[in-house]
C-alpha cells in the first residue's frame, strides 16, 4: 500500500510540474477566481503557490501573488497559530481545525516564498516592491492587528544573509516603512539577534582548529558580506528625534488602544483575549521610551564584531553624529574608541572626533590622549581625506589654558618642523595653529626669540657646548612630547617661512610678528578657514585678489643683452648687433674651400679612368 501511495504521489507531483509549465496567464486567473469563489477549489492553492517564484515569468508570479493575497487576507484571523499547540484528541478530529491548520501551513509557505522572492537577485525589481508591500501587509494584520515580529524577523534574516546586494529592498524599507516607530523598534531587536548569532558563529569557527582553509576563507567572506548588509540596514534607520509622550509617532501595527468588536464570534473571542493581555501590547509611547535602549543594544552588539576595514572607517566617520547622541550611555563606546585610537594612522584620525566628545561631554579619562595625538602629527596627515576635521579638533584639544607649558611647546615645535616639508596649504594651517598656541599659552613665547646667554664661570663643559649656535635640542623623532626637549628649542622654522615660495604663506607668517601676549589687541585665528585648503584654493584666492601695485617689465633704456652685469659679477656680455669676421676666421674659411676643390678634382679623375 505504501508503494502504491508513493507512486500516486509521484504521479501527482509530475502532473503538477507539467501543469505549472503549461499554465498560461489566463489559466492562472481562472484558478485564482475559482479559489476565491469556493472551498471546492482549494486544491488550486498549491498550484498558485508554485508560481510565486523568481524563476517564473513576472506576469505569472504577479497574478498568483495577487490571487493568494486576496485569499489569505480575510481569513488570517480564523487561522490557528503556526506554533504546535497541545490539544486533546477530540479537537484533532475536528474537520474545520484540520482544514485551517492545513491552510495555515500553506500561508507559511507563501510567506517564505515571498521572502525568498524579495532577497533573490533573479527577481524583477518592480515586482519586488509589490512583494515587499505584501509581506509588510501580513506583518500588520497576521497577528490580530498587532505587529507580527516573527515574519518581519524572517524578512530581515533573508536580507542580512543574502550573498548579493539587497540595497534596493532596504531602500524600499527606508522610504516606505522606516517612518513608523514600531518598524524601527523591531528592526533594532531583530538586528541585535542576528548580530549575536553571527558573533557566536565566528567564535565557533575560531574554535574549530581542524577546519579546512578553503571553508574558513569562504565563511570569512560570507561573514563580511553579512556585516556589510547589517551596517547598511542599521545605518539607514532614522534616529528618534523626540522621546516624550506628547510626540506623535506613526504606528504600522495596531497600538494598545481598544478597538470595536467585529461581527465574527471567533474574531470577538480572540480580540477579547488580546484585551486581557493589554499589558503586552506596545503603544507608541511605550516604544518611544524603550527605543533608546534597543538602539544602544543593537549598535553595541554590532561594534563588537570584527568589522571589515571599509565598514570600520564608515562607522568611525559618522559615529559622533548618528550614534553617540542617541545612546543611553555613550561611555559604553570607550573601549571601541580607545582601541581604534591606538591603531594609529587614518583610523586614529577618524576616531578622534568621537573620543573627543566622550572626553569633553561625558567625562571620559584617557591618560595617553595627548601622547597619541602628538604621534599623529606626520607629513601624510596634511594630505589625508579627513584632514579638515582633524585640524579643527587639534585646535580644540589644545585650547585649554590648563595645558602644561612643555606640552604646548612640544606641539608648537612639532608643527613648526612640519612646516618645512608640507604643502603650502599645510603651512597656512600650521601658522594659524601656532598663532593660537602662542596667544593661549604666554609661557611658551620664549620659543619665538631665544637670546644666547653669556657663559658664566660656573657652567660646565657640557653646558657650554649646549650654548653653541646652530644646535637645536628638539628631538623630532621622539614620540613622547615630554622627552622632546621642545622648551630648549626655538621656532626658527617659522622664520624661514618669511621667504616661502608661495606668497600667501610669506604674507600670513607676518601675523606672528605681533606681540601675542597682549590678548586684548589680538584675536584667535579660525583654523576652519585654512584646514581644507589646497593648491587649487590658494590659486583661486590669488586670482581673486585685487592687487594695488602691479609689477611691470619697464626699462628706461632698451636692453642690449639677455643678462645684466649685476646678475653675473665678473662676467661681461657685449654684442653690438653686427656680424663681423676677423682675419683668422677668413684664413680658416679659405683653407676649407681649397680642400673642397682638391677633393672634387680627385673624384673627377677617378670617374674618367
Amino acid at each position: 500500500m505504501a508503494s502504491i501511495a508513493s507512486k500516486n504521489a509521484k504521479k501527482k507531483s509530475k502532473s503538477k510540474s507539467k501543469s505549472k509549465g503549461r499554465l498560461s496567464l489566463s489559466e492562472l486567473k481562472t484558478l485564482g477566481h475559482q479559489l476565491l469563489s469556493s472551498r471546492a477549489h482549494i486544491n488550486n492553492l498549491p498550484i498558485l503557490l508554485s508560481h510565486v517564484s523568481p524563476t517564473s515569468p513576472p506576469p505569472h508570479a504577479l497574478e498568483s501573488l495577487l490571487s493568494l493575497h486576496s485569499f489569505f487576507a480575510p481569513i488570517l484571523s480564523d487561522l490557528p497559530s503556526s506554533k504546535p499547540s497541545s490539544t486533546n484528541h477530540h479537537e484533532d478530529d475536528d474537520p474545520e481545525l484540520i482544514y485551517n491548520t492545513w491552510v495555515r501551513s500553506k500561508f507559511d509557505i507563501f510567506v517564505n516564498s515571498l521572502i525568498d522572492f524579495a532577497a533573490s537577485p533573479l527577481a524583477d525589481e518592480t515586482l519586488k516592491e509589490v512583494v515587499l508591500d505584501t509581506i509588510m501587509e501580513f506583518v500588520k494584520v497576521a497577528n490580530g492587528g498587532r505587529f507580527h515580529s516573527a515574519i518581519y524577523h524572517r524578512l530581515l534574516h533573508a536580507i542580512v544573509h543574502s550573498t548579493v546586494p539587497v540595497n534596493f529592498v532596504v531602500d524600499l524599507l527606508v522610504s516606505k516603512y522606516f517612518k513608523y516607530i514600531d518598524v524601527c523598534y523591531f528592526t533594532y531587536i531583530s538586528l541585535e539577534k542576528l548580530v549575536r548569532t553571527l558573533e557566536e558563529k565566528d567564535i565557533s569557527d575560531d574554535g574549530d582548529v581542524n577546519a579546512d582553509s578553503n571553508d574558513e576563507s569562504h565563511s570569512k567572506s560570507s561573514s563580511e558580506i553579512f556585516i556589510h548588509n547589517i551596517h547598511y540596514v542599521i545605518s539607514h534607520i532614522p534616529p528618534l528625534e523626540g522621546s516624550d509622550e506628547k510626540s506623535d509617532f506613526e504606528m504600522w501595527g495596531r497600538s494598545g488602544d481598544s478597538k470595536e468588536l467585529s461581527g465574527n464570534p471567533k474574531a470577538e473571542d480572540k480580540q477579547l483575549h488580546t484585551e486581557k493581555d493589554k499589558n503586552n501590547v506596545l503603544s507608541a509611547a511605550k516604544i518611544a521610551k524603550k527605543m533608546k535602549l534597543k538602539f544602544t543594544k543593537a549598535w553595541i552588539s554590532f561594534l563588537r564584531l570584527q568589522l571589515p576595514l571599509d565598514v570600520y572607517k564608515e562607522v568611525l566617520v559618522t559615529l559622533h553624529q548618528v550614534v553617540i547622541p542617541y545612546l543611553s550611555n555613550p561611555i559604553m563606546l570607550c573601549d571601541f574608541l580607545t582601541r581604534s585610537y591606538d591603531i594609529g594612522g587614518v583610523v586614529s584620525v577618524m576616531a578622534l572626533s568621537s573620543l573627543f566628545i566622550l572626553m569633553t561631554q561625558y567625562g571620559l579619562e584617557y591618560p595617553n590622549f595627548y601622547e597619541k595625538l602628538y604621534a599623529l602629527l606626520v607629513p601624510s596627515i596634511f594630505m589625508a581625506k579627513h584632514r579638515a576635521k582633524f585640524f579643527q579638533l587639534l585646535d580644540s584639544c589644545l585650547k585649554s589654558t590648563l595645558l602644561p607649558a612643555y606640552l604646548a611647546a612640544a606641539f608648537a615645535k612639532k608643527l613648526s618642523r612640519l612646516s618645512l616639508s608640507v604643502p603650502a596649504s599645510g603651512a597656512l594651517v600650521i601658522i594659524a595653529l601656532i598663532h593660537n598656541l602662542l596667544r593661549r599659552h604666554p609661557s611658551i613665547n620664549c620659543l619665538v626669540h631665544r637670546e644666547v646667554q653669556e657663559e658664566t664661570a660656573k657652567e660646565t663643559d657640557a653646558d657650554m657646548s649646549s650654548r653653541k649656535l646652530g644646535i637645536d635640542h628638539f628631538d623630532n623623532e621622539e614620540s613622547n612630547p615630554i622627552k622632546s626637549k621642545a622648551m630648549k628649542s626655538s621656532l626658527w622654522e617659522i622664520d624661514t617661512l618669511r621667504h616661502h615660495y608661495c606668497p600667501p604663506v610669506s604674507r600670513f607668517v607676518l601675523s606672528l610678528e605681533n606681540d601675542l601676549t597682549v590678548r586684548a589687541k589680538t584675536t584667535e585665528m579660525t583654523v576652519q578657514d585654512f584646514s581644507s585648503g589646497s593648491y587649487a584654493t590658494i590659486f583661486g584666492d590669488e586670482i581673486r585678489r585685487r592687487v594695488k601695485q602691479v609689477p611691470l617689465a619697464f626699462y628706461k633704456a632698451t636692453p642690449t643683452s639677455l643678462f645684466s652685469e649685476y646678475d653675473f659679477p665678473g662676467w661681461t656680455f657685449k654684442h653690438d648687433g653686427k656680424e663681423t669676421i676677423d682675419g683668422n676666421d677668413e684664413k680658416e674659411i679659405t683653407n676649407i674651400s681649397d680642400e673642397c676643390d682638391n677633393s672634387s678634382a680627385k673624384r673627377q679623375r677617378v670617374e674618367s679612368s
